[in-house]
């Protein structure tokens, strides 16, 4: 009879917890989704208000409440940027829609498969990249379904890019306080902080977010962490091709203010409120005047100075790159002759050390070479500075695998961003003739992080061992169709590239 009586009390307490709908209430008011293959899909959910005339260059505001049910089934707009075209490795699948772009973007999606609000699923924060000048959460490669299928609630938003999402300016620094720049990064920060208040209603956990980009999106990652306003808004991190250091340029106050004042003379106008009533089409053709990049600022708000070495958020973090990840930086491709030479140049008084680590005998070793420099320094070295650093674990791999060729398309190699797709379980989205060892490894690393989003560890039964990178082991997990850590990889690469 108690046993009788314990059944019912479950059955009774299960239909009495709030089932999630279609549906939802969220922060501003109500908004309706769709369903598809038991999950339940919400795109352009707005987290902030729209960031467009007087609010054009300041920290995202609080978004005014909503009449009726907003209808959430379609990607937003993409930030405003340059017209987005596939171009180099990147095909289509890899670039934002060419249209709608806005200034209007500040918007995040949701994939969830909870069937009721207290759950506590594991939560996935996605940052896209696009050399913080480009980039969209409606890009192909970056659909959350198959993660939302095992167990996770998988979030994309997006960020302000180019100089509207990061031009500093002594108007600005004085208007806000000291500061400017960085908004795209705030951007983030508002939409983390939306998580925080809103993803119990579809099932996800606060206590249990971590924060994952890569390229960009990645350096956005080191920020976040970085950051004393992230604090406490995420527990883990996942950061692909990218980090702080020689691949992470920030710049200083004052020169991102004078920065902001050669784009206000390109554009030909008096001051700030000038600037704010162009269109964001005027304020992008002006970009090309401008002599300097719009990156981060350590700007004493959101990047303190001295913010990357005394980080505000140390947590788990899986790190790496692919093999040739810096084949896009390396530059024309050199004859055996003119790498010596370059080397002998950049490098003076260790060049003859470079010869002998980066040894090249022939014109193909020597295009070999330029990407493993510029693979280690760019994406090599700031992973391995993490994990020596850090008192969590950091989990280091390279992706050497190379993606099943497409007919009449260059080959690539391991391309920087080709890993994300296998990482994200989203082959299906990008065109190409698949093979079993395509699957394989697609399965196996996808695998790898979606454990480390639920656990903050990436190894299960099944899967080839992966320890964490220490300074005695310098191990490194290689992901190729053969799967196996190499300890004190690298070894004699990073001794020089960090000397």
């Amino acid at each position: 009879m108690k046993y009788i009586l314990l059944l019912f009390s479950v059955a009774i307490l299960a239909s009495c917890q709030p089932e999630i709908a279609e549906v939802v209430n969220v922060e501003g008011g109500q908004i309706e989704g769709y369903t598809k293959d038991n999950l339940h899909i919400y795109k352009g959910i707005p987290f902030a208000a729209p960031p467009v005339g007087d609010l054009r260059w300041k920290e995202p505001q609080p978004l005014e409440s909503w009449d009726g049910i907003k209808e959430t089934k379609a990607f937003s707009a993409s930030p405003f940027q340059n017209d987005p075209q596939p171009f180099y490795c990147w095909s289509k699948e890899f670039i934002a829609p060419p249209e709608p772009l806005s200034e209007d973007c500040l918007y995040l999606n949701v994939w969830t498969g909870a069937k009721n609000t207290d759950e506590k699923r594991p939560v996935f924060v996605w940052i896209y990249g696009g050399g913080f000048n480009s980039g969209s959460t409606a890009c192909d490669i970056y659909d959350g379904e198959e993660y939302s299928k095992d167990g996770v609630v998988f979030v994309s938003l997006n960020y302000r890019v180019g100089p509207l999402g990061f031009m500093a300016h002594p108007e600005l620094t004085e208007e806000q306080g000291g500061h400017s720049g960085n908004y795209g990064l705030l951007d983030q920060v508002a939409g983390l902080k939306w998580v925080q208040e809103n993803i119990e209603a579809f099932g996800g956990d606060p206590e249990n977010v971590t924060i994952g980009g890569q390229s960009a999106g990645s350096m956005a990652v080191h920020a976040l962490m970085a950051s004393p306003l992230a604090k406490g808004l995420f527990n883990k991190a996942i950061a692909m091709s990218g980090g702080y250091g020689a691949a992470l340029r920030t710049i200083a106050q004052a020169d991102a203010d004078a920065l902001g004042v050669q784009l206000q003379e390109a554009l030909g106008a008096e001051n700030l409120a000038d600037m704010r009533s162009m269109s964001s089409e005027q304020i992008q053709e002006a970009v090309s005047k401008v002599q300097g990049r719009f990156a981060l600022v350590t700007d004493g708000y959101m990047l303190p100075e001295g913010a990357y070495e005394n980080k505000a958020s140390v947590v788990p973090v899986l790190t790496g790159w692919t093999k040739d990840d810096g084949g896009f930086l390396a530059g024309p491709q050199m004859t055996l002759e003119q790498y010596e030479n370059n080397i002998k140049e950049r490098y003076s008084e260790n060049a003859d050390e470079y010869l002998t680590v980066f040894n090249a005998e022939t014109d193909e070793d020597a295009a070999k070479m330029q990407t493993r420099i510029s693979t280690l320094g760019f994406t090599g070295v700031p992973a391995r500075k993490l994990a020596l650093s850090s008192s969590e674990p950091v989990f280091v791999y390279e992706v050497a695998h190379v993606p099943t060729d497409k007919p009449d398309f260059p080959h690539y190699g391991a391309f920087h961003t080709s890993d994300v797709p296998y990482a994200l379980r989203n082959l299906h989205t990008w065109d190409r003739p698949w093979q079993e060892h395509d699957m394989k490894v697609q399965e196996v690393l996808s695998s790898y992080y979606l454990n480390f989003i639920k656990t903050g560890n990436p190894n299960a039964e099944g899967l080839p061992e992966w320890k964490n990178y220490t300074e005695d082991n310098g191990y490194v997990q290689v992901v190729d169709n053969e799967i196996a850590g190499r300890k004190n990889y690298y070894a004699k690469e990073f001794e020089l590239l960090t000397k």
